[in-house]
């Protein structure tokens, strides 16, 4: 009997447990799902059945990792980036295959001559953004390439947003839909690309104003910001000496302006902890970022520090939030970035009943000849409700389908690898559109210009 272990059972796992326990129920295997709280493991698969066992487990138990690791086939590390590389050694310790959604660290990537020496694979940035966005552009950017046409840009977007049906009333039309704290921080550092053939960089106290405006047909407007290091994808995607790389994030236009106002605050900030945060409010947060003026309001403050309409929409905003409010923080201890998470968790979580929206949005720029052309692909998936959400959908069901197609045979690639060839990338997206996971593409006409 063949044996997959997924570690982990936090939000993005519920699609990915749903569908490897079908599988499993199907082909014979079997399914064991452990995480540090089993109750949660409970909540996603119910009680045990002859292909399905759920246990509690603590990945800095050598001897429990050891033994769970052992008995599989393939294992799928849902936990934390930063687990990875400890699970990851286990793994090739023992010579089973690893699946994970997260970025490849250096520490794997100088695992991959022994994978290949003990012929397992270990498939990281599987899941949606590192994953399919990988999966989609290279595609695209293969069949370019096969033509015989030359690329100079390519731009690529994602966004983690929720559906306009769950907006109506929330001004920023966003909540979390992935892990909050890589929200907060999101951008903070170097952010770098290449534009017509120059780099450009943008510091962090800029980002937020630096934006793109991108139209998707039926779905309307959003804005982008650069994400921190676009460079690293001239050879993840063979594009060395291509004119334009960009890579960034989608939100619905208006969000980056109001939340630049956090950034420029300093509320953003994650390098140091703040003094009496037990006994501190909401509004006594914001007026901490503040010049004392004991005859002028925080919100008079605020607006005229930042140059803000009273009552304009980036106000409207933040008291949405109930960022005005004398309402406790419910923190003892915090940095600035760690208490802002926590104040937006308040207005921010998904709701049982809340759908969740992940947009994806590829431009490829290239030369037939002397002739510019250009193609526009996107994804629009909205979410069943916060537990079937769009976001696990994505994330869960390409890592669900690769460990299927591992065990079946489909896949037979050894060694570390992200899936950027055919032989990868192919099979998961032809099975992915199946499951309504797919992508429109279209040439957009160019106007020449003289």
């Amino acid at each position: 009997m063949k044996r997959i272990l997924i570690l982990g059972a936090g939000r993005s796992s519920t699609v990915l447990i749903h569908c490897l326990r079908e599988a499993c129920a199907k082909h014979g295997w079997h399914l064991t799902v452990a995480d540090i709280s089993e109750e949660m493991v409970r909540a996603k698969t119910g009680p045990d059945t002859a292909h399905l066992k759920a246990l509690a487990f603590d990945v800095h138990n050598s001897d429990q990792r050891a033994e769970l690791i052992q008995e599989a086939d393939v294992v799928i590390s849902m936990l934390p980036a930063s687990f990875h590389p400890l699970v990851a050694g286990s793994c090739l310790h023992f010579g089973k295959h690893l699946l994970t959604a997260s970025y490849l660290p250096d520490e794997i990537r100088q695992m991959d001559a022994e994978a290949r020496r003990k012929g397992i694979l270990m498939l990281m940035e599987a899941g949606l953004d590192p994953g399919i966005d990988h999966m989609s552009a290279m595609r695209v950017l293969d069949k370019i390439r096969a033509q015989g046409y030359t690329l100079t840009g390519f731009e690529t977007f994602t966004g983690g947003l929720i559906a306009p049906e769950t907006a109506a009333d929330n001004p920023w039309r966003y909540k979390f839909t992935w892990n909050p704290r890589n929200v907060v921080l999101a951008g903070s550092g170097h952010v770098k690309f290449i534009q017509e053939g120059r780099y450009k960089f943008i510091p962090y106290h800029r980002l937020f104003r630096r934006t793109e405006i991108i139209y998707i047909p039926e779905h309307g407007y959003f804005e982008g910001y650069a994400n921190r290091d676009s460079l690293k994808y001239l050879d993840v995607y063979n594009l060395r000496g291509i004119r334009t790389l960009y890579r960034g994030t989608l939100r619905r236009p208006g969000f980056c302006r109001a939340w630049d106002i956090f950034v420029q605050l300093g509320a953003t900030d994650d390098s140091y902890q703040l003094e009496g945060v037990g006994e501190m409010t909401h509004r006594q947060f914001i007026n901490s970022f503040l010049s004392y003026d004991p005859h002028n309001s925080v919100e008079l403050k605020l607006a005229h520090y930042l140059g803000l309409d009273l009552e304009g929409e980036e106000m409207h905003k933040l008291q949405w939030l109930g960022l005005f409010e004398e309402t406790p923080i419910g923190l003892e201890t915090g940095s600035p970035a760690q208490i802002l998470e926590h104040i937006l968790k308040k207005r921010w979580s998904l709701q049982p009943d809340d759908q969740d929206m992940i947009v994806m949005w590829h431009k490829f720029d290239f030369l037939d000849g002397n002739r510019p052309r250009q193609i526009q692909s996107h994804m629009v998936i909205k979410g069943e409700d916060a537990s079937e959400s769009a976001m696990a959908k994505t994330v869960g069901l390409p890592i669900a389908i690769a460990a299927r197609q591992l065990l079946t045979g489909q896949i037979t690639a050894t060694g570390v690898h992200i899936p950027v060839t055919p032989e990868l990338y192919g099979p998961l997206l032809d099975e992915l559109k199946g499951h309504g996971i797919d992508f429109v593409e279209r040439e957009v006409e160019l106007t020449p210009t003289h």
